[in-house]
């Protein structure tokens, strides 16, 4: 089966090799997000009045509690933990794990890639190795992308990147948390509830974008379909995020169980 193929002509004449074509295109968009990721920091980082030596070290000592990402679930705060305002420093931390050192984001981006990969969306990306790996890359843009307008635009703001677990009891009480935590947030107060303007405004801005690498993409319906993504995996992140220790309890009891059968 013939799949089409998008070159660009070189000085030469010559249409340029799509492999050379994607590492190109990658290679320049890693450099453009690394200067993105710097840009969003920035600001936030010349409002801090401490030094950096003092900003590391309240990095350290709020680290266990106030900058943990989970691998499905993403940034939060366990239930026992009190909920502080994040400085700039800590911010571009935090963006930092979530989009290149946490292997989440890959993940993510590996699974989606394979649900692309079986629609054969975009057709223009062939099968195989390199179309998948082509999928993935995009995923990855994307997702990587949404982590920096969120970042920047939660900065501004001031608002709370991050999920609480629920202090009431009851699964209604803690699900109704969990599905509400994902369109608000708090502000510097940690208390005042706002809406998640950054969070689905970068989500609608990363999917706009990506129109611009994906064959045959249209503007508005990516920036929707990165807003109806972020609704859905948001809402199930805070679900699995806010039961956390209730399913690690009791798979581990499975697994005990299981053990210990004759």
């Amino acid at each position: 089966m013939l799949v089409k193929q998008f070159h660009m002509p070189l000085p030469s004449g010559k249409p340029a090799p799509p492999n050379r074509l994607w590492t190109r295109w990658f290679s320049r968009f890693f450099s453009a997000l690394c200067l993105l990721a710097f840009l969003a920091g920035w600001p936030a980082l010349s409002q801090e009045k401490s030094s950096d030596e003092t900003n590391k070290e309240q990095d350290r000592e709020l680290n266990q509690d106030q900058l943990k990402v989970n691998w499905f679930y993403g940034a939060y705060v366990p239930k026992d933990a009190p909920l502080l305002s994040l400085t700039g420093y800590q911010r571009v931390r935090l963006f930092v794990r979530q989009t290149f050192t946490t292997p989440g984001i890959y993940l993510k981006s590996s699974f989606l890639g394979l649900l692309d990969q079986d629609s054969g969306e975009p057709y223009e990306w062939g099968g195989g190795f390199e179309g998948y790996g082509r999928r993935v890359a995009s995923n990855y843009a994307r997702t990587a992308v949404q982590n920096v307008f969120s970042t920047a635009g939660n900065a501004v703001l001031r608002y709370e990147p991050r999920y609480d677990r629920c202090h009431c009891l009851g699964v209604g009480p803690r699900t109704k948390h969990a599905l509400v935590r994902n369109f608000l947030t708090y502000n510097q107060t940690e208390k005042e509830w706002r809406p998640q303007v950054a969070l689905y405004g970068a989500a609608l801005g990363a999917g706009m974008l990506s129109s611009v690498w994906e064959p045959r993409s249209k503007l508005w319906e990516e920036g929707y379909e990165g807003v109806l993504t972020q609704a859905g995996f948001g809402m199930l992140s805070n679900w699995v995020g806010e039961f956390a220790p209730e399913i690690r309890s009791r798979l581990q009891q499975m697994r005990q169980h299981s053990g210990h059968a004759p």
